[in-house]
């Protein structure tokens, strides 16, 4: 569909014509390609039953910013030329979520509708690492423990850390965002990123949800915990209950 290596993933059985997930892999912006992407498609294609296009995007050192977000971009623009908006969520985990979000505010900008719905869990959407949890959680979470901030810098290449393409957590939200579902855990390091991104989609009128975990690190407790199981219904509703919804404006 584009010059970008996207996996698609279809779960087994009986497949909706006309519904697509845009998934968009975490992996601290310069990791996670490859089979991890190809992994995840798999899964959240079984999960909810669609059909799964990951981005494996490019990342630095060779590609740093903004060839990752291109390839995300290109991709969306892509299925719009297949799919509906109404019909395409987006979604993204961590270094994901960063993306997730900022492909929806620079596909606004473009001129480009916005999706159904856009699913950003633990996400990473402030790389100038500001928040409280980036020093109050520091070693309490076990799956993050420090800061990754050597990591950010290399994706930046120099651009400014806040900006919103690069940091979404700073975008301006009153001019069109999609119905957000927003996810953390209490001892995640990236806990201030979802609850100010909460609060920044609540001020300016945009639909969101915030799932907070107790006691859950970055990415959850591996898959079997009942929090685990937990988040995975919530996200199966959401999706449910966004697919087709009425176009929001942007």
């Amino acid at each position: 569909m584009t010059d970008v290596r996207v996996h698609l993933a279809k779960p087994e059985g009986h497949v909706p014509e006309g519904r697509a997930y845009l998934d968009i892999h975490g992996g601290g912006l310069v990791h996670g390609e490859g089979e991890f992407c190809r992994t995840g498609a798999r899964r959240i294609a079984d999960q909810h039953g669609v059909s799964c296009y990951a981005v494996d995007y490019r990342m630095p050192p060779d590609h740093p910013y903004p060839a990752a977000l291109d390839d995300c971009v290109a991709v969306y623009r892509a299925l719009l030329n297949r799919y509906s908006p109404e019909n395409i969520i987006i979604g993204g985990a961590s270094a994901g979520g960063n993306l997730a979000a900022a492909t929806v505010l620079r596909a606004r900008d473009e001129g480009l509708p916005l999706p159904a719905a856009v699913i950003l869990l633990t996400p990473e959407l402030d790389l100038t690492e500001s928040g409280d949890s980036f020093e109050t959680n520091q070693l309490v979470d076990v799956m993050l423990p420090r800061p990754l901030m050597n990591a950010n810098l290399l994706y930046a290449a120099g651009h400014d850390l806040a900006h919103p393409y690069l940091s979404p957590l700073f975008g301006d939200f009153t001019t069109g965002f999609p119905p957000a579902f927003l996810q953390a855990g209490t001892r995640d390091l990236f806990l201030s990123n979802a609850v100010r991104m909460h609060r920044a989609l609540l001020k300016a009128g945009s639909p969101v949800e915030l799932h907070i975990f107790e006691g859950m690190p970055h990415g959850g407790f591996g898959g079997a915990a009942p929090e685990d199981r937990e988040l995975s219904d919530e996200l199966r509703r959401f999706v449910r209950q966004h697919w087709g919804a009425a176009q929001h404006s942007g």
